[in-house]
């Protein structure tokens, strides 16, 4: 089981994990060393403060600050981590040309069964993207999903 496989299953929940597309970063194939290289980009899963200083440190962005920016449109995210749906391809009728997803960030967040929703059921992915467009959205989901 690759560590994207195990991040995705909630067995690493200390960990985070990031898809960079090779247009959005220079260096891929010296990421792509580190993490797991995929169609377009590469996904990185590293531990938790030293991920988030890692995609600072590929991107130029905070990671937390992008994460606030994000999680106020909802999206939809490809639970492999390598792509989503912008909410701005809608206008385009769904044509995902123009509105590829450069950058995603993702965290998982332990069950909390003393809340309501999502998190009362088990573990929760939150992953953040920032799209081709310039939209940045969000979405979230059980692990193992």
């Amino acid at each position: 089981m690759t560590d994207r496989e195990q991040f995705l299953a909630g067995e690493r929940p200390d960990d985070v994990a990031f898809f960079l597309h090779e247009a959005a970063v220079s260096g891929i194939d010296a990421l792509a060393e580190r993490g797991e290289r995929t169609a377009e980009g590469v996904v990185l899963v590293v531990d938790g403060e030293a991920g988030r200083q890692a995609f600072q440190s590929a991107t130029g962005i905070d990671p937390m600050a992008f994460a606030r920016e994000a999680m106020g449109t909802e999206g939809r995210v490809d639970r492999d981590l390598t792509g989503g749906t912008c909410p701005d391809s809608e206008g385009d009728g769904g044509d995902r040309e123009g509105h590829e997803a450069r950058l995603i960030f993702a965290f998982a967040e332990a069950q909390n069964e003393d809340v309501e929703g999502l998190y009362a059921e088990g573990d929760v992915v939150h992953a953040y993207v920032a799209c081709e467009c310039g939209q940045r959205y969000s979405e979230k989901w059980l692990t193992g999903e």
